[in-house]
């Protein structure tokens, strides 16, 4: 192995301020989820939902402290790859868990009393989040961070600001959370629970942006972000043919990511509309059962 290779990949940015908010989630959430296996409730708290959260806190950890960090302020295509891992992975994988409820019950009764609380469907908290969140909100937020830190002002700004950087990552995965709390669907359901149509509809409304972004990356001529001419080369990668994999990574990779997502929705769909067929042929086969006429009473 290589120096400058071996050197990256124990290149680990150990970032308390980041660690520990993320190892106490994990904590609370397998607590809260032990609590609801306990109580019976493993229909809910089973297996794979404590594995998709723990999976996704693990990549998150990933991508914020591993060399993937330390490698996009060297490669814009790893700072691609990162993007991917904040804005269209770890969100879901986090949402799939149902983490509210479950994070609830890791709690004390009466904390959880009080939070839950705030969500009635009288309270002052609940109705300033409903108006926040929108969905046309939310959408517009998701894709105006998309594309206002892909500005090269602001990308070179947040590469040399260690702070800015941090807001950065923060606002992306911030929009991401919102936005993947609609597609996915999870609770609390404020805003009333969507139908499989809207939310097919809601990220496939995504990809064109997500795609006219990759592909001006990928076909520019010229290298849009200039930060990266003045580090060091890695591996004998130009800084265009950096920024082309970078492109093409948001363009084909990112777009399937809300393509597989709709595609899963549009599943749940069918699987769906089978279901109501089958409850509504039961329900007609027993509306058409005719009892069996009396037996007379004969004597012998």
């Amino acid at each position: 192995m290589d120096p400058i290779t071996k050197a990256l990949l124990f290149s680990w940015d150990v970032r308390y301020e980041i660690l520990l908010p993320l190892t106490l989630l994990g904590a609370l959430q397998f607590i809260g989820w032990r609590r609801l296996r306990q109580r019976g409730a493993g229909r809910f708290a089973n297996g794979w939902r404590l594995a998709a959260y723990l999976t996704g806190l693990a990549l998150l950890i990933l991508a914020l402290l591993s060399p993937i960090d330390v490698l996009s302020g060297q490669l814009f295509f790893m700072h691609m790859i990162q993007h991917l891992l904040l804005v269209m992975i770890v969100p879901p994988l986090l949402w799939l868990a149902g983490p509210f409820a479950t994070g609830l019950w890791a709690l004390p009764r009466p904390l959880r009393l009080q939070i839950g609380g705030w969500f009635q469907h009288e309270s002052g908290f609940r109705r300033v989040l409903r108006l926040t969140t929108q969905p046309g909100l939310s959408w517009l937020l998701y894709v105006g961070v998309l594309y206002g830190w892909h500005d090269s002002t602001a990308y070179s700004l947040a590469q040399g600001n260690g702070w800015i950087h941090d807001l950065e990552h923060l606002s992306f995965f911030g929009t991401a959370m919102l936005f993947w709390w609609r597609v996915v669907g999870a609770g609390p359901h404020i805003h009333g629970k969507n139908s499989l149509l809207s939310r097919i509809g809601y990220v496939l409304a995504v990809v064109p942006p997500n795609m006219l972004l990759g592909v001006a990356i990928a076909l520019a001529e010229s290298p849009i972000y200039t930060y990266y001419l003045g580090v060091p080369r890695l591996y004998g990668l130009s800084v265009l043919d950096d920024q082309r994999i970078a492109g093409l990574i948001m363009w084909i990779p990112g777009s399937m990511m809300y393509i597989a997502a709709a595609l899963v929705l549009i599943a749940r769909l069918f699987v769906s509309a089978d279901r109501r067929d089958d409850l509504a042929k039961q329900r007609e086969g027993k509306g058409r059962r005719t009892p069996h006429p009396p037996r007379l009473a004969t004597n012998e």
